[in-house]
């Protein structure tokens, strides 16, 4: 029987292409038909991400998943007991009903400022209940793929807040205004993966882009940035280091 998902499988290569040209090999095509054609997620609509070779599920995809399978429900609640407001720490526990009948597929998420992007701290009690009801959904409906909010650098909050600014800003913009992450949380990412120093990563994205600061770039220079700092933390992560130790700013020590 054809597979329903067939042309869209069609569509998300030639995007998936475009998008990710010096990324894709023939393993990350091949995984991207069969996501396509099991669970109908759509890269145009931002279901799925490639990052640093492996594909990564959205919370927008795995809650249109849910809405195309007719689940029943979802319901979410804190763990009270592990929870400390103080510290920003949170735990919720999320449970998806596929059917009337279902027994209901359990998931648990957390966030503290530790694990969370600094993009977003404040807001850990919405990344954790995120966290929960995305692998909830991903026990519901078997999908083995880890999904970018689990990650650490990106949150639902922060691509909602993202959607709200967009409208009232340029398109030189580091934000996004159709379902993919923002430029920022891609270098944030980056950053956290290779346990760089954020500040002197500012230093060197802004003399890279030839702007006073990282916020003054436009957006295909810090595209073209991105793509450069992950080149250069694969092939020699130390020499990249090395590189951002110019940036330091050298004290000066104060005369008695």
């Amino acid at each position: 029987m054809r597979n329903k998902f067939g042309p869209l499988a069609r569509r998300n290569v030639r995007l998936a292409k475009v998008k990710w040209f010096n990324e894709l090999g023939t393993h990350q095509l091949q995984a991207l038909r069969s996501l396509t054609n099991d669970y109908g997620f759509a890269i145009s609509l931002g279901d799925l991400l490639l990052l640093e070779n492996n594909w990564y599920v959205t919370h927008a995809g795995l809650l249109r998943l849910a809405a195309r399978s007719r689940c029943h429900g979802i319901h979410v609640q804190q763990v009270r007991g592990f929870c400390d407001p103080l510290a920003g720490r949170w735990i919720f526990k999320a449970s998806v009903y596929k059917s009337r009948s279902s027994k209901g597929f359990v998931g648990y998420g957390d966030a503290d400022p530790s694990n969370v992007s600094s993009l977003v701290h404040g807001a850990e009690m919405r990344v954790a209940e995120t966290r929960a009801v995305n692998r909830a959904l991903r026990k519901a409906y078997g999908i083995g793929l880890c999904s970018v909010e689990e990650l650490g650098a990106f949150s639902s909050a922060s691509r909602s807040s993202a959607t709200t600014s967009s409208k009232n800003t340029s398109p030189s913009s580091s934000g996004s205004s159709n379902g993919q992450p923002r430029l920022r949380d891609q270098l944030c990412l980056l950053i956290r993966q290779y346990n760089l120093d954020a500040n002197l990563v500012k230093l060197y994205a802004a003399d890279f882009c030839g702007t006073q600061s990282l916020s003054g770039a436009t957006r295909e220079l810090v595209e073209s940035f991105i793509s450069h700092l992950s080149s250069a933390a694969k092939q020699n992560r130390d020499a990249l280091v090395c590189k951002l130790n110019s940036y330091t700013q050298p004290t000066v020590e104060a005369k008695s």
